[in-house]
C-alpha cells in the first residue's frame, strides 16, 4: 500500500508513494460489470444491424461497400456501447478562464448523448478540480496581465512564421535566457506547442541504431516521439529500476539485435510527474544507474516544473539534485504557468544543436509573443524578479493544499494513487458504471472533476483524476472534500483498508505548515 524509501546516499528525505490494491471483490465486480455492458453492446449492434434500432454512428456509404472498411467497426465497439453511455461527462464547454472556479455552458441531450444541444443557460462558479492550473497563473486580473496586454498591442497574435525564418522575436530571445537562468542551465530553447516538443525533437536526437528504454507509463507525446525517431524501443516498468537496471544491463552486453553491435546511444525516457498516476519520478536512482551504465537521461516535467520543488524548479529542485545530473530537460508552459508551449534546455551544444535540426523548429509556425509574455511574468514571478514572494508563496500554498487533500482523502476511506507531494490526484473508482455516476453527482454539487476510464487506464482501474491548484481556499477544498464524504458512501467508493477513520476532523491550520 506504501512505497517508502529513505536512503542516506541517494534520498536525502523520505519518499513515499501510495498504490493500494483494492478488495478481490471489487475487481470481480469491475469484471462482471464490462461483461454485461459488453454483452448489451452486441445485443444493440444485432438489433442496429437488423434495422430494429437507429444507427447514428459512422457507416460505410453504399456505394464503397466493396471498399477496405473506413471504420473498423469491431474497434469502435467500446466507444459506441459504453463511452456513449456517459460522454456527456467529457468535452464540457466552459464559457470563462479556467482558474480555481468557472462557467459551463449547460447542455442536454435528448438521445441518450449521440448529439447535445444547448439550453443557453450557463452553470455559474463551478469549482475547478480538472485543470492544471498549479500556480493559479490562468487568470484574469488586469493589474497581472498588464505587461501581457502591452506584448499583444505591440505585436499582435500571431508570427506567420517559423524559428529558422522570421519567426525568431526579441520576446522568444528574452524567454529563451530567463528558461535556462530558471533551471540553472547554459542555455533553452522554446516551442510553441507542448505536445510538439516531445514529438518532435525526441526525433532529432535519436534515430536508427539506438535505443530507447521508456517508461510503460509515459504520455503519448514520448510514445509518438520515440516511434517517429525509427530508434528501438524498449519498455520497463513504472519506477522499476530493477527492470530498468536488467534492461541496461543487457543493452551493454548483448548489442543490437543479429549484430550484436553496440548501440549508438541508449537514452532513458522519463516523466517528473506522471499525469495519471500522480507518482513522482525515482530520479535519484535513474540518475545512478544511467551514469553507471553511461546512458542519456531525457526528463520530462510538464506537470512538474513548478508544481514540486522548494521553489518550483521541479523534480531536480525537489531531490536537490543538479540540472546537470540530466541530459535533456523538456517541461512545458501548458500546466504552472498558464500559458502554451514548452522547451528543452540542458548544455549550449544540445539547444544549438535542436535549433538547427529541430523539426518543430524548421516546420511549426513560433510562439504568440503575448503568450511569451505570459510566461516571462509568471516565471519573473516565481524567481522574485518582480520584487514580490507572490511566487513563493504560490509554491508553498500549492505544496500546503496538496498534503490536505491527499490527507482528508485517504482519511476518508477512499483509495488514491501517487506521490505524496504530487498536485495529481487519482482516486480510484475501478466499476465502469460509477463513472458517469460519480462526475454527473459531483456536478450536481457544482464541482468540475475529471474522470478516466478504460483505454486510458487499465480496465479494472477507472478513476476521477483531482489537480490541486494554490488557487484553491480552504473552503474550496472543504466543499469539493465534504461532497466526496457525503459521494463516497453512496456509491461506496471507500475501499481502502488503510484509512485512519472513516469522518476525520479537519485539520488545524497549524499543523499543516511547512517544514523548513
Amino acid at each position: 500500500q506504501k512505497n517508502g524509501v529513505s536512503n542516506g546516499t541517494l534520498y536525502k528525505k523520505t519518499f513515499i508513494e501510495h498504490f493500494e490494491q483494492a478488495p478481490m471483490y471489487v475487481a470481480v465486480f469491475t469484471f462482471v460489470g464490462f461483461a454485461v455492458g459488453t454483452i448489451f453492446g452486441y445485443l444493440r449492434d444485432f438489433m442496429r444491424a437488423w434495422g430494429l434500432e437507429k444507427r447514428n454512428i459512422a457507416a460505410e456509404r453504399e456505394q464503397q461497400k466493396d471498399f477496405v472498411p473506413l471504420y473498423q467497426d469491431f474497434e469502435n465497439f467500446y466507444t459506441r456501447n459504453l463511452y456513449l453511455r456517459i460522454r456527456d461527462n467529457w468535452n464540457r464547454p466552459i464559457c470563462s478562464v479556467p482558474g480555481p472556479q468557472f462557467d459551463l455552458m449547460e447542455r442536454v441531450t435528448d438521445d441518450y448523448n449521440w448529439t447535445f444541444r444547448f439550453t443557453g443557460r450557463t452553470i455559474k462558479n463551478v469549482i475547478n478540480m480538472g485543470s492544471y492550473n498549479y500556480l493559479g497563473f490562468a487568470e484574469t486580473d488586469v493589474n497581472a496581465l498588464k505587461t501581457v496586454t502591452i506584448e499583444l498591442e505591440k505585436y499582435g497574435t500571431g508570427v506567420c512564421s517559423t524559428r529558422q525564418e522570421m519567426g525568431t522575436l526579441d520576446k522568444h530571445v528574452e524567454l529563451e535566457k530567463l528558461v535556462a537562468k530558471f533551471l540553472g542551465v547554459e542555455d533553452a530553447m522554446v516551442f510553441g506547442m507542448g505536445f510538439a516538443t516531445n514529438s518532435m525533437n525526441i526525433p532529432a536526437l535519436v534515430g536508427k541504431g539506438c535505443l530507447i528504454l521508456s517508461d510503460e507509463l509515459n504520455h503519448t507525446s514520448l510514445v509518438l516521439g520515440a516511434r517517429l525517431s525509427g530508434a528501438t524501443i524498449r519498455i520497463f516498468k513504472h519506477n522499476n529500476m530493477q527492470s530498468l537496471e536488467k534492461l541496461l544491463r543487457d543493452a551493454i552486453i548483448y548489442g543490437q539485435p543479429r549484430t550484436h553491435r553496440a548501440w549508438r546511444k541508449i537514452i532513458i525516457l522519463v516523466e517528473g510527474i506522471y499525469s495519471m498516476e500522480g507518482s513522482i519520478v525515482r530520479l535519484p536512482e535513474i540518475v545512478s544507474l544511467k551514469k553507471k551504465y553511461r546512458a542519456y537521461l531525457y526528463l520530462d516535467e510538464a506537470h512538474s516544473i513548478g508544481a514540486v520543488g522548494a521553489t518550483g524548479r521541479g523534480v531536480v529542485e525537489y531531490f536537490g539534485m543538479s540540472p546537470d545530473d540530466v541530459d535533456v530537460l523538456m517541461g512545458t508552459f501548458t500546466k504552472s504557468f498558464g500559458a502554451a508551449g514548452g522547451y528543452i534546455a540542458g548544455r549550449k551544444d544540445l539547444v544549438d544543436f535542436l535549433r538547427t535540426h529541430s523539426h518543430s523548429a524548421v516546420y511549426a509556425t513560433s510562439m504568440c509573443p503575448a503568450v511569451a509574455e505570459q510566461i516571462i511574468r509568471a516565471m519573473k514571478c516565481l524567481m522574485g524578479l518582480d520584487g514580490t514572494a507572490q511566487g513563493l508563496q504560490r509554491v508553498r500554498q500549492l505544496e500546503k493544499n496538496t498534503r490536505y487533500f491527499r490527507r482528508k482523502l485517504h482519511e476518508m476511506g477512499f483509495i488514491i494513487y501517487g506521490n505524496d507531494d504530487s498536485p495529481v490526484v487519482p482516486l480510484l473508482l475501478y466499476m465502469p458504471g460509477k463513472i458517469g455516476a460519480f462526475a454527473r453527482r459531483m456536478l450536481e454539487k457544482n464541482i468540475g472533476v475529471v474522470v478516466v476510464g478504460f483505454p486510458a487506464t487499465p480496465i479494472t482501474e477507472s478513476r476521477a483524476r483531482f489537480c490541486v491548484s494554490a488557487a484553491h481556499t480552504r473552503e474550496m477544498l472543504d466543499t469539493v472534500l465534504n461532497a466526496l464524504d457525503e459521494l463516497g458512501d453512496f456509491l461506496h467508493l471507500k475501499y481502502s483498508r488503510y484509512s485512519k477513520s472513516s469522518h476525520p476532523e479537519l485539520y488545524e491550520e497549524s499543523r499543516l505548515e511547512l517544514e523548513d
